[in-house]
């Protein structure tokens, strides 16, 4: 399970370092790509084929803008030695990535932010609204 929240420098050529809790678990082979609310999204390789699959098996009419947004900016990364990634600037500039980013853990995901980003959009969240969405839980 991926979770937990780390922050992290990308240097100029957009290569960030992975934290190691996340590395050992995402693997020697990962893929990156546009995420939601101005984020980006790391999968794990079985995680990546599942979403594919799933795609795949919706009629073109909804598949096509899903494919398009998560499919044609992705990439597949492997950490160097150090355990550094690189993100390719198309996807940096879709979560406008600059200095300071934030991994966080998301269960079956690892999201990476730019940290004022991150910390804007979670001090947004509410009680109420995570109560709200608990409802569906059942809790």
């Amino acid at each position: 399970m991926l979770i937990g929240e780390y922050q992290h420098n990308i240097d100029a050529k957009g290569r960030v370092a992975v934290p190691t809790k996340f590395r050992d678990d995402l693997g020697m082979r990962f893929y990156i790509t546009k995420g939601l609310d101005g984020c980006l999204f790391v999968l794990q390789q079985n995680e990546w084929e599942k979403l594919e699959e799933k795609v795949r098996q919706l009629p073109i009419s909804k598949a096509r803008t899903i494919q398009r947004f998560f499919f044609s900016g992705a990439a597949e990364v492997q950490p160097d030695k150090q355990g550094r990634i690189l993100i390719p600037q198309p996807l940096r500039d879709h979560a406008s990535l600059t200095k300071e980013v934030t991994f966080i853990g998301t269960s079956n995901r690892v999201e990476i932010w730019d940290s004022d980003r991150w910390t804007s959009f979670n001090s947004a969240i509410t009680e109420d609204s995570i109560e709200e969405a608990m409802d569906f839980l059942e809790l």
